[in-house]
């Protein structure tokens, strides 16, 4: 696979569904994952996330962003918005949160757009280049043969943490690395637009340390109170991809605060949770419409901690359709945490907590006609997983 397919044409673009006040939330999200040859079991990881609001003000972390101004858009689809580029590090002992929390004005065009250097073929090529000295640029080539990322900490940074990081990434093979296009719209145009390319090889070089790893990239439009949910995937060594989504309610959309291991999460409702199988060794996709996602507070005293001194989870995920069945545990190595209060209807303020984890499988079968495979039929297994709370509109 020489380029990147799938429906491109909105990459650039933020302008698919109708504004909400208070609702609307875009972002453009990367995860880089890596070998840590200090812990192979483990990974590292590099997030980036540009992101918008349609709000007057949210609080994130202990920062309140105020925007100011609403997202403009030129008679030739370009796109600047109001914005903030969020990051965290994750070096497979500490977590280097934020690694960078930057207010800025963030330019989006495609490659036909009369500021693209050179002569584009219109098919997803473009960039993303917040209006800063540093450059913390995204983009896609016009000829569709790679992405790439740049990066670079601040001076609020930990000192202690790489100064600077540029990825390219190329396709995998065929099935990941189709773009996945889905839209939907309910009732008062609340709703959904997503992008996503769920696996790419990355080269990256480190300070001038080049490294091989893998790469997930979602484009996100959400026009709805965002409700708590699980999310998560992993890359296999050999290109299999797999991820799980549950969406819930629960009484932990009632919490005002980030501090994990709650009694009002533990009745959730729907209880089903759904995945997606890229399965290389059979060049199939299979969609496990059926399963489980469990939440453990591990028993362990020496159990992994967070940076707040909190156990870390493991989760058990379950999932199936009528030829395959997953059955994995994993447990978090460490915790980025993102904290959102955003003032409301009445001089409420309404709160959500973001937390993403850090992988290491601990155990993994699958199944299907043919054989079961085990954690030890794979080189290594790398990935991250996400659990919200609260509600946020």
């Amino acid at each position: 696979m020489r380029r990147f397919e799938g429906d491109l044409s909105s990459l650039w673009r933020f302008d698919i569904l109708p504004p909400i006040k208070r609702l609307s939330w875009w972002w453009w999200w990367f995860i880089i994952i890596l070998p840590d040859p200090v812990h192979p079991e483990r990974s590292r990881q590099l997030m980036v996330l540009w992101s918008t609001k349609e709000t007057r003000s949210v609080r994130v972390n202990d920062h309140w962003w105020l925007p100011g101004s609403r997202m403009s858009i030129d008679d030739y689809r370009g796109h600047v918005l109001p914005g903030m580029v969020c990051a965290w590090w994750y070096d497979g002992e500490d977590m280097f949160e934020p690694a960078r929390m930057t207010e800025c004005r963030i330019a989006a065009l495609d490659d036909k757009h009369p500021l693209w250097p050179g002569e584009g073929k219109g098919s997803g090529g473009g960039a993303v280049v917040p209006i800063l000295e540093s450059d913390l640029s995204f983009g896609m080539s016009s000829d569709m043969s790679k992405m790439w990322l740049s990066f670079s900490k601040d001076s609020k940074s930990d000192p202690r943490m790489p100064n600077s990081f540029y990825a390219e990434m190329t396709p995998w093979w065929h099935r990941p690395s189709t773009a996945t296009y889905a839209n939907n719209v309910y009732a008062l145009n609340m709703g959904y637009d997503i992008l996503r390319i769920h696996s790419m090889k990355a080269r990256v070089n480190i300070d001038g340390h080049e490294v091989l790893g893998s790469a997930y990239f979602q484009k996100v439009t959400v026009q709805a109170p965002s409700v708590p949910w699980f999310w998560g995937f992993l890359h296999f060594d050999d290109g299999t991809y797999l991820d799980w989504f549950l969406p819930h309610i629960s009484g932990s959309m009632t919490k005002k605060d980030s501090r994990p291991w709650s009694k009002r999460d533990t009745i959730r409702w729907p209880s089903n949770a759904r995945g997606l199988l890229h399965d290389r060794r059979r060049d199939t996709t299979e969609m496990l419409e059926t399963g489980s996602i469990k939440l453990i507070k591990p028993a362990e005293n020496n159990a992994l901690r967070d940076s707040d001194g909190y156990k870390l989870p493991r989760f058990i995920i379950n999932l199936k359709n009528n030829n395959t069945r997953v059955s994995l545990q994993v447990r978090a190595t460490s915790r980025a945490h993102w904290s959102f209060d955003q003032p409301t209807r009445g001089g409420l303020t309404s709160h959500l907590t973001y937390n993403e984890y850090p992988l290491e499988v601990e155990e993994l079968e699958i199944i299907d006609s043919q054989e079961i495979r085990r954690l030890r039929d794979y080189e290594w297994i790398r990935g991250n997983a996400e659990h919200a709370w609260g509600i946020l509109n």
